[in-house]
């Protein structure tokens, strides 16, 4: 079988890496390894990655995954994961386009035809969302997220929680569903009091209530409330899952990222480990095209898949100059949404095809992205 002759990484706007895997016989295939605000470590990463694995065989996609991690005496976190992803999304890629099929036909099959979708509204500092989430509802979204709050102290007035309460009824006075993004910037004295704020509102759920560090924090939460709990992008690997799921499930919906967690066979795996407790899968995914189009693929063939995360206009892609999921790849369509799904595809591969002459000319000199940071009035430093 083929083995790898090259593995190419590149940076482009607004934030994200995209890899490239070409074997012997000149296929291709493509991942990506965004990890927000710490490309170069990533492409460092990526760099040990063409020294070890340039000329072994393309096809053994698990034995690489497993020499990353059985190899790695310090082994996961957010560094390593997401330039495993990247290699991981582009081997699934490559394989499945030698075999002409897309990649969930590689995973044992669709389970469903279309994909239930939401997108973002609000920013950083959310506001105008009855206007946004109008326009969201016209490209043909019927569930948005938005973040909760600004800034906010390690306890604050209880005042400064009304205003998210205000949202989430304006978006669902629009006939949307709404989840709530806490973004793990609330700590846990005001994260009690809007987790009950917010509960007869019925959120669609609430994000990242506590950092997920927080274990124990999030634990004592999950027992004063109903409104589901979500969170997952900052849990690299089934290892940092697990205490979520057992002895006692805290958690009603995983947000594994495939960009950080080690592609498409780890977020499977972390599927599969959901199904038996119960617990869906929502996997995050503000970024590229290639990691969207990963995540479909593990929708089109996973039961408990219940909802994708879409970066399409998201303020982060705006605020850069308007790079998008549509900028890097020859047929967006395959990402139109109707009646707030996008359809499962029966393409080869990931389903797309990248625009490789357009990812090499906005490489040139691409900035790398740094996370927003939150002060307050007393010049503390605050989670964003």
């Amino acid at each position: 079988m083929p083995k790898i002759k090259s593995i190419e990484y590149f940076r482009v706007p607004p934030r994200w890496i995209f890899v490239k895997i070409t074997d012997q016989e000149g296929e291709t295939g493509w991942g990506e390894a965004s990890l927000e605000g710490n490309s170069e470590a990533v492409e460092g990463m990526l760099e040990a990655f063409k020294a070890r694995f340039t000329g072994v065989e393309a096809n053994d996609i698990e034995n690489i995954w497993q020499a990353v991690w059985r190899h790695s005496f310090y082994r996961g976190g957010p560094v390593m994961q997401s330039a495993l992803s990247g290699l991981d999304i582009a081997l699934w890629d490559l394989k499945a386009r030698r075999m002409n099929l897309p990649i969930y036909e590689l995973l044992g099959g669709k389970v469903r035809n279309k994909v239930k979708v939401y997108a973002w509204i609000g920013g950083d500092r959310p506001d105008d969302v009855q206007l946004q989430a109008l326009a969201r509802k016209e490209q043909g979204f019927s569930a948005v997220k938005m973040n909760a709050t600004a800034d906010v102290n390690w306890l604050d007035s209880p005042s400064i929680l009304d205003s998210a309460a205000d949202r989430v009824r304006t978006v669902k006075a629009l006939g949307m569903d709404v989840g709530v993004d806490f973004h793990g910037r609330i700590h846990k004295p005001m994260a009690k009091q809007l987790a009950k704020l917010l509960e007869p509102l019925r959120p669609m759920f609430i994000e990242e209530p506590l950092l997920s560090e927080n274990y124990e924090g999030i634990a004592e939460l999950a027992g004063l409330t109903t409104a589901p709990i979500a969170l997952g992008e900052r849990l690299y690997s089934r290892w940092d899952v697990k205490k979520f799921l057992s002895p006692a499930t805290i958690v009603d919906i995983l947000q594994p990222d495939i960009a950080h967690v080690g592609g498409i066979s780890e977020l499977k795996k972390i599927a599969t480990m959901c199904e038996a407790y119960d617990v869906a899968i929502a996997p995050h995914c503000p970024l590229g095209p290639i990691a969207l189009a990963a995540c479909l693929q593990i929708a089109a063939c996973t039961p408990n898949h219940t909802i994708q995360e879409m970066s399409l206009g998201i303020h982060y892609n705006i605020e850069a100059g308007g790079y998008d999921i549509n900028t890097y790849v020859a047929d967006s369509s395959v990402f139109d949404v109707h009646d707030g799904h996008v359809s499962v595809h029966d393409g080869p591969g990931l389903g797309i095809q990248v625009d490789e002459a357009r990812v090499r000319e906005l490489s040139q000199g691409a900035a790398s992205w740094r996370s927003g940071v939150f002060f307050g009035p007393d010049g503390g430093i605050r989670e964003w």
